[in-house]
């Protein structure tokens, strides 16, 4: 009997491929690193073939544990969204490297287009800004700058896609070229009404429309696996952008509801039901789900820097071996002696959107060590939340508890920290990797397991922790006090 998930979660840094049985355990998992190229200050890529080789190995590595493909019942795909991967689809092979969703490279082009006056009807049509982060941009340099990409656009023979997009194509053999509507709406190439990509804004960016995947629901029967992959035919039943996914697996399906995922970056995400969301702060819409061609919406916030903070600190400064020591050096001392990290190492998000700032290590004295360092690094998860959360609720989507996965969600004391500086109850799942949560319950509802995604939820989400506010409000302020001083000068 087919009575496991396969999800596929594509991340930043790795690739996995995880087991689940219908009522949302873990039954396996297999894991491998992604390479990080920085071939300059601000880009960020990935090779293709490495991602569809571990990704293809991973699944290959699960299967078995399942007592083989036959007992796969469907596929759940979820990626990293913005990052674009351009290949030939005469070929099947990549183009050029994936730029990743962190790049900062097309800033010059965004600024031409706001100062062109499009930012406006852009973020009214989309939901989105004019930024570097978002994949439409990535794909018009591709354009200007790879001969290869040119010459096969040329040709009619050029695909593009975000990741799921590319895997998908890899796993049916070149028979399907289709993406899900959340990763679609984080293109700039898709008014949030639109059920395909338009014409009018692939004009705009100067993106061939032929080149692009058609758009398709997030859950039901999307696409077959070519059976000499993974020992049958199976079923893709789910696909869906990493925050979304994650939004999904949190169970957040109700308009008011709100989840954050710390991973690489950040990523605050309202459940606005079917109203399309309109900010006036700088926070952006998304879709959150379509299923049987229905939408539901997100408004969002995106912080770029939140895990990957932690990471620099362990590979660049050495000031931890592993990430897990964060925790007990911010419980070593009473305070951060005063330091005060500002992460833009990539630009700032939401709802600043500064792509020019730069990090800032404030408050350094003689007496700063390792776990002033750590803490503040840790603190500053909590400074950019507080952010997002006044811009939310200016924008009418206030928050009243916080759900948080992802994995710098497994620290105590960050967690206990961010409900401290909000000031609101945070609720962390025993099972942290919503995402990966979030696709299976999604390749269960497309292969008929559940009726939909809330029984699914409920079948599937688990038990909670509540960590509950303690700070007093003086010493919440202060560290406000700070991290807007030092915010001043990234």
């Amino acid at each position: 009997m087919s009575d496991y998930i396969l999800v596929l979660d594509e991340g930043t840094t790795s690739t996995r491929a995880m087991l689940f049985a219908s009522d949302g355990v873990l039954v396996a998992s297999a894991q491998a690193p992604l390479e990080q190229h920085y071939p300059q200050s601000g880009w960020v890529e990935h090779d293709p073939r490495e991602i569809w080789d571990k990704t293809l190995a991973c699944a290959l590595e699960v299967i078995p544990k399942a007592g083989g493909a036959a007992s796969i019942a469907a596929i759940g795909i979820t990626n990293q969204r913005e990052t674009v991967v351009a290949w030939d689809r005469s070929t099947g092979e990549p183009l050029t490297n994936a730029i990743v969703w962190q790049d900062r490279r097309t800033e010059p082009f965004c600024a031409e287009l706001r100062a062109a006056g499009h930012e406006a009807g852009v973020q009214e049509r989309t939901g989105l800004l004019l930024d570097p982060y978002f994949s439409g941009t990535k794909m018009r340099w591709m354009l200007d700058n790879v001969p290869e990409v040119r010459a096969a656009a040329q040709a009619g023979t050029l695909a593009f896609g975000t990741v799921e997009s590319w895997l998908v194509y890899k796993l049916t053999g070149g028979a399907a070229h289709i993406t899900d509507a959340s990763n679609a709406s984080r293109t700039l190439l898709m008014g949030l009404e639109d059920a395909q990509f338009d014409e009018g804004l692939c004009d705009l960016f100067s993106v061939p429309l032929a080149a692009l995947p058609g758009v398709v629901d997030m859950a039901g029967p999307l696409a077959m696996t070519d059976r000499s992959l993974l020992g049958r035919a199976i079923p893709i039943t789910g696909l869906a952008g990493d925050q979304q996914a994650a939004t999904i697996g949190q169970a957040c399906l109700a308009p008011g509801q709100t989840k954050a995922t710390y991973g690489t970056g950040a990523f605050v995400l309202t459940c606005q039901g079917r109203t399309i969301p309109r900010s006036t702060n700088r926070l952006l819409g998304t879709v959150l789900t379509q299923l049987e061609g229905q939408r539901t919406y997100a408004i969002e916030g995106s912080v770029f820097v939140a895990g990957s903070l932690v990471q620099w600190l362990r590979d660049s400064l050495g000031i931890v071996q592993v990430a897990e020591e964060t925790e007990a050096l911010a419980r070593s001392i009473p305070d951060s002696g005063g330091v005060v990290i500002v992460p833009a190492l990539a630009g700032l998000g939401a709802p600043h959107w500064q792509a020019d700032a730069r990090g800032v290590i404030a408050g350094l004295s003689f007496a700063s060590g390792k776990a002033e360092l750590a803490r503040a690094a840790l603190e500053a998860m909590a400074h950019q939340t507080h952010d997002l959360c006044a811009a939310f609720t200016k924008d009418g989507a206030p928050w009243h508890t916080l759900r948080i996965d992802g994995g710098m969600a497994a620290n105590d004391w960050m967690a206990q920290d961010l409900a401290d500086m909000l000031g609101i109850a945070v609720e962390r799942p025993g099972f942290v990797e919503t995402t990966a949560l979030g696709a299976a319950m999604l390749a269960a509802c497309g292969v008929g397991m559940y009726a939909d995604l809330g029984a699914a939820a409920q079948a599937m989400r688990g038990r909670l922790v509540t960590f509950e506010p303690q700070m007093e409000s003086e010493v919440r302020d202060a560290r406000l006090g700070r991290w807007k001083k030092a915010l001043a000068a990234a």
